[in-house]
């Protein structure tokens, strides 16, 4: 197992010049970003940057909500609770209480498949790790165990060889994100965001 802890995160500038991403890890499979997970403060209104190719799944990790409006719908993204679309599609973000900061995971859907479930404590759970991927998870609150470490808000701990066993209190909560990789003829490989 693999934590980074939030203190360790890297400011790096949207595509799109409007605000800033934490990286936390990806996929790399030879030169090809196959996935990645990464925090993004929000400040205010606006449009998302085009991931043509992409999956994404988004979920508002804390502050207020947020709707995101597409050429044929609007997608409400409320705390804790994970939105799936395509990363290609034209997204305009409307705050609804104020700036909020938010885990984004996108995957090449023709090389792995992507999931983020919301656990709340108290838990005591095995998190069994797909056959041929990873687990990640992400602190939403308190201080929640996995495999025996304590982890605080906003860490992430990244398992890729062995089941997780999670242990959540009263008030811990966090996100598990599962990647299952379909094409095993090239290895893609972990590379976290470290100082």
């Amino acid at each position: 197992m693999r934590i980074l802890h939030l203190s360790a995160l890297i400011d790096v500038p949207w595509k799109n010049g409007g605000g800033v991403t934490r990286n936390i890890a990806k996929g790399m499979r030879r030169d090809h970003v196959v996935w990645t997970i990464s925090r993004a403060d929000v400040a205010q209104d606006g449009a998302f940057s085009d991931f043509s190719g992409m999956m994404r799944v988004l979920t508002v990790v804390s502050g207020g909500a947020m709707v995101l409006d597409t050429p044929s719908t609007s997608l409400e993204a409320n705390l804790w609770e994970p939105v799936r679309f395509e990363g290609a599609l034209k997204v305009h973000s409307r705050l609804q209480d104020g700036p909020l900061t938010d885990l984004n995971l996108m995957f090449d859907p023709a090389l792995c498949e992507g999931d983020v479930i919301t656990h709340r404590g108290p838990l005591d759970q095995i998190a069994r790790r797909p056959m041929q991927g990873i687990l990640a998870f992400h602190v939403l609150s308190g201080n929640p165990m996995i495999n025996a470490a304590r982890l605080s808000t906003g860490d992430t701990a990244l398992i890729t060889e062995t089941d997780a066993t999670l242990t959540l209190a009263d008030g811990d909560a966090l996100l598990e994100i599962r990647l299952t990789y379909l094409d095993q003829s090239d290895a893609i490989r972990l590379c976290m965001a470290e100082r």
